[in-house]
């Protein structure tokens, strides 16, 4: 009922409609209508009303809901279902579930915080509420699934274009997973796959964007090694409008996917890097060597010349830094 009455208030266009046209259209009682636009100004809308024009919505709250998101969407599958929940340990953890009850393709989860969002090794991730994007999509790729670690290089890559889009900031891609600004981190995405040995079942990308959160709002151990949008443009910035713009991005660059390859995002990748031709620590379980990060081939591992000759390093084996770096 609160979709619809959001639907009949949006439809005015910053107009007025009336309580009883309200009622006539949705064949409920006056009161009805009244108690749920309550609801709604309880929830952060911002509506006027007037004893004889009626109600007026003069602005929404910055949250993520499917009421508030849907409209605004540009794209065909993602977004299809949109699942929010407002409070939540780990968008990925329930996602996955989801995904293995059979959700459609191009499902997402979005929810306003997490108690347990957790980035690649297990590492904890920041996520007031609020104050970010933290959002899960489930694919269901016909590629084979060896492939499936380059839609984490292919998500970075709809990310920073989103970014750069909406905020005019020149973030890049540090590999394999996050997305920096100026050293800082910005974003973290997760991507985990659900596969038999020849076909992918489905996979879960989850991603993490550090939007409003103010510099004084982020945990000691974080504050000289993330960043947030907010932070560095100076400004607020719509949850929304960037959502959006990162969903759009995202199909594009699947769809892309599936009729090119991969080839195509990798040389993306490689244009939005802020990894390559830099020198690098790599640090693996057994094993820690330094060298040159060069490029990446056509699987997504980073290629690093040492003075030992070129090393090839796989996502999820080991973590890079900075040369020196500690």
């Amino acid at each position: 009922m609160r979709t619809n009455i959001l639907a009949l208030l949006r439809r005015a266009a910053g107009g007025y409609i009336s309580g009883e046209e309200i009622s006539k259209q949705l064949e409920v009682s006056r009161t009805a209508v009244w108690k749920h636009i309550q609801a709604l100004k309880d929830d952060g809308y911002e509506i006027e009303s007037h004893p004889r024009l009626g109600y007026c919505l003069r602005r929404s709250p910055d949250i993520l809901t499917p009421e508030e998101v849907r409209p605004l969407l540009k794209t065909a599958l993602l977004g299809r279902e949109i699942v929010y929940i407002a409070s939540i340990d780990s968008t990925n953890n329930e996602t996955k579930k989801l995904a293995a009850a059979g959700c459609v393709e191009g499902t997402i989860l979005l929810t306003e915080e997490q108690h347990g969002g957790r980035g690649r090794l297990s590492r904890g991730w920041f996520s007031p509420f609020g104050k970010g994007i933290w959002l899960s999509v489930v694919l269901r790729p016909r590629f084979l699934p060896q492939e499936a670690p380059k839609c984490t290089l292919m998500t970075a890559v709809a990310v920073v274009k989103a970014i750069r889009k909406v905020t005019g900031i020149p973030c890049g891609i540090k590999w394999p997973n996050d997305i920096l600004y100026q050293g800082k981190k910005l974003v973290g995405i997760l991507t985990e796959m659900n596969a038999e040995m020849d076909a992918i079942n489905h996979v879960v990308i989850g991603i993490g964007i550090n939007v409003n959160i103010a510099s004084e709002e982020l945990p000691p151990d974080l504050a000289a090694l993330a960043t947030s949008l907010q932070i560095e443009t100076g400004q607020p910035v719509s949850r929304r409008e960037l959502l959006t713009v990162v969903l759009y991005e995202l199909e594009q660059a699947y769809a892309l996917v599936n009729t090119q390859g991969f080839d195509p995002i990798l040389e993306q990748w490689r244009q939005l890097s802020v990894t390559l031709g830099q020198k690098v620590d790599v640090i693996g379980l057994n094993n820690r060597f330094s060298g040159v990060a060069v490029d990446i081939d056509r699987d997504g591992a980073l290629l690093v010349d040492t003075p030992a000759g070129q090393e090839r390093v796989i996502a999820g084996d080991v973590s890079i830094r900075p040369a020196g770096e500690r």
